[in-house]
């Protein structure tokens, strides 16, 4: 006869639920720092003067590093104590902070945002995996995780509206500082709240496939980028193919070691490799999106940083009725029909956007509403995407599942940025070149041709006449070149749209999400 045992399990207290808050805090500040730059650039390209390039690295090196070792600082993490790594990355993105506050030249700030990203990949995995230890009950977990979401989620959309009042009222090296008392209250707080926690599984981490990661993702965004705005030169096109042999190179050990950084044969799997590939593209145009429009408010309408990130916030009304809406309706239609449509929405709202004209009706309405189609349809696919992914996942490979699509977040968010970015800065100067005045300095008229932040700063140091016709020639041809943009984003999208009734289409009738 055998007899089932019950174990039972403490319900976590008002330490726990104090802790979780505290825990929001690196969270929270990871994913502010995604994009609480984008609200920045003017300000950056006045005192930096950084190439369009640069201005783009700026952006997104952090997310490339953050995502390409987010698995590997989840497993040192289990390995050495997540607590402990906690700290030592509190530590480490405090001075990193304070280093990129207090950059002189581009390259310096790109090299602070890069290292960042390396503090930062510490921070996210841990903040997860101490929730699940210290939230034992189900019930319990499913709210602290819903938590957890929701402000790695809500970081990203508060990141350029702290980002603008802290730019209005101070300068564009203040929104690092912000990162020095929230680390602290961390590091003072966590040794009293924060459990120490391990794996019992101490497989050994394989470093070398994160440096191959990186080896991959940096020389081919380099080169995609260089190549994008100066024309072909040997230099990049080597750098890229270097990163596609180091990409190869990844791939191959990954399908050959025991322990892999991530699961092939996972991402083999139709519907799995296929909901990846979805939330990497669903990320992909969302924060793209989120950098054209930004641009457009402060350097085309003329915004200061704090108007514009309060304008930025009303897309995320329809924000909010779509996802319970999404949830709602795949109960019937069930999940990929679902995000299929929320594909063709968002591909609405890319279309929309390029019909802004600065002489046709409000061009602010139309972006404001095109903007709110776009973030809709994405989030009704992020929404359900996870859910999804987690059910069609085999059940030994659940965890490595839920890390790739992590991971895919934050690679789809930098790719966003640099490669579509890349069509903006590229159609941009082509198009603004031949607009320009005749008689510019070398000096103001390279910085008009780099960007529409470049052409405003330069028009400072210009008669009143030659910085308006500047000015006029810059909006023009980011009006140009948003509208390509978004065309190129909307294309995507359609496309992602036929690719997921195909990959994620079910053998059976959906009864309902959690199914």
């Amino acid at each position: 006869m055998t007899t089932a045992t019950t174990v039972a399990v403490k319900p976590a207290g008002r330490k726990e639920w104090i802790a979780l808050c505290v825990l929001c805090l690196p969270l929270m500040i990871v994913s502010m720092d995604v994009s609480v730059l984008f609200f920045a650039a003017p300000d950056i390209a006045a005192d930096l003067r950084p190439t369009a390039v640069q201005q783009l690295w700026i952006f997104d090196i952090y997310g490339f590093v953050l995502a390409g070792l987010l698995l590997t600082m989840g497993a040192v993490g289990d390995r050495i104590g997540r607590r402990r790594l906690l700290m030592l990355g509190s530590v480490g993105f405090a001075l990193c902070s304070l280093f990129a506050a207090f950059s002189q030249t581009a390259e310096s700030l790109i090299a602070a945002r890069g290292v960042l990203g390396i503090a930062g990949a510490t921070l996210m995995p841990s903040t997860l995996a101490l929730v699940r230890t210290m939230f034992q009950d189900p019930d319990q977990r499913t709210k602290a995780m819903s938590v957890w979401s929701a402000v790695m989620a809500g970081g990203v959309t508060v990141g350029p509206i702290i980002g603008g009042l802290l730019i209005q009222a101070y300068s564009w090296g203040s929104v690092f500082l912000l990162n020095l008392p929230a680390m602290a209250l961390l590091l003072l707080t966590a040794p009293f709240l924060l459990p120490e926690s391990r794996s019992a599984d101490r497989t050994r981490i394989d470093a070398f496939s994160s440096l191959l990661a990186l080896l991959a993702i940096l020389p081919v965004t380099y080169g995609v980028k260089t190549l994008a705005e100066e024309g072909w030169a040997p230099f990049p096109a080597g750098m890229l193919a270097a990163g596609l042999f180091f990409g190869f190179v990844f791939v191959m050990r990954q399908w050959t070691i025991p322990n892999p950084l991530i699961d092939i044969r996972a991402l083999m799997e139709r519907r799995t490799g296929g909901s990846i590939l979805i939330n990497l593209i669903a990320t992909f145009t969302l924060m793209a999106s989120a950098l054209v429009n930004t641009q457009f408010l402060q350097s085309v309408l003329g915004y200061s940083p704090l108007a514009a990130a309060l304008w930025s916030i009303l897309p995320s009304v329809a924000v909010g009725a779509a996802a319970p809406v999404a949830a709602k309706l795949s109960i019937t239609h069930g999940r990929p029909r679902i995000m299929a449509a929320g594909f063709v929405l968002s591909a609405i709202g890319f279309v929309l956007l390029t019909q802004v004209r600065l002489e046709g009706f409000s061009p602010l309405t139309v972006m404001l509403v095109g903007a709110g189609l776009v973030a809709a349809g994405i989030v009704s696919v992020m929404t359900l995407v996870t859910d999804y992914v987690v059910g069609v996942a085999p059940a030994d490979r659940a965890g490595a599942v839920g890390g790739l699509l992590e991971t895919s977040s934050e690679l789809g968010g930098a790719f966003g940025i640099a490669l579509l970015g890349c069509v903006l800065s590229a159609i941009y100067r082509h198009t603004v070149s031949p607009l320009l005045p005749a008689g510019l300095s070398p000096e103001a008229a390279s910085a008009a041709k780099q960007t529409i932040a470049g052409a405003s700063a330069a028009s400072q140091q210009l008669p009143t006449e030659a910085a308006a016709q500047v000015m006029t020639a810059s909006r023009e041809a980011f009006m140009t070149a948003m509208h390509a943009t978004s065309l190129t984003a909307g294309v995507i999208l359609l496309l992602a749209s036929v690719a997921t009734a195909v990959m994620l289409r079910e053998k059976t009738k959906i009864i309902s999400p959690a199914a």
